[in-house]
């Protein structure tokens, strides 16, 4: 599996607008349900909202894996988005967090959900790599580099 195969580029904010928490779960929930013809935004929202409200999916370094499975997605889908000045996500080394990939599943797909997760999370271990995603200037540059990255981690 591909994290790359799983991004669109319709799915990547360079810059989010949001300020807090809950405003990026919303505007990545926009991006993805406007681009994704079988998913309700609020029903979208609700479904990372209370996985969220569980237990932050900030990790350290930066990165935010906020996720969720929903019924009627038939495959997984991915929105990035990306802080510059960082946000409070409650993240594990309580430092802002700047980039945030978003993943949905189909409701019945646990091992496949878990392993996007993983791939995910090994992608953006590698702070070069955290790095570049922040010096880049544009979606293209950005999906660019995951699927480097994405590459790599074969």
């Amino acid at each position: 599996m591909k994290v790359s195969e799983l991004l669109k580029i319709e799915n990547i904010v360079p810059e989010l607008k949001a300020e807090n928490k809950e405003e990026v779960l919303k505007e990545l929930t926009e991006v993805i349900t406007s681009n994704t013809s079988s998913l309700n935004f609020e029903k979208t929202f609700e479904t990372v909202q209370e996985r969220e409200n569980l237990c932050s999916t900030a990790m350290d370094e930066g990165v935010a894996i906020p996720h969720g499975k929903l019924h009627g997605l038939s495959n997984s889908v991915i929105a990035f988005g990306r802080s510059r000045k960082g946000i409070d996500f409650d993240s594990l080394d309580n430092k802002p967090t700047s980039l945030f990939i978003m993943i949905l599943s189909p409701e019945n797909s646990s091992n496949k959900h878990i392993q996007a997760l993983a791939k995910i999370s090994n992608i953006f271990k590698t702070s070069d790599f955290r790095n570049n995603i922040l010096k880049s200037d544009t979606a293209e540059e950005i999906l660019g580099l995951i699927k480097e990255e994405d590459e790599s981690k074969e």
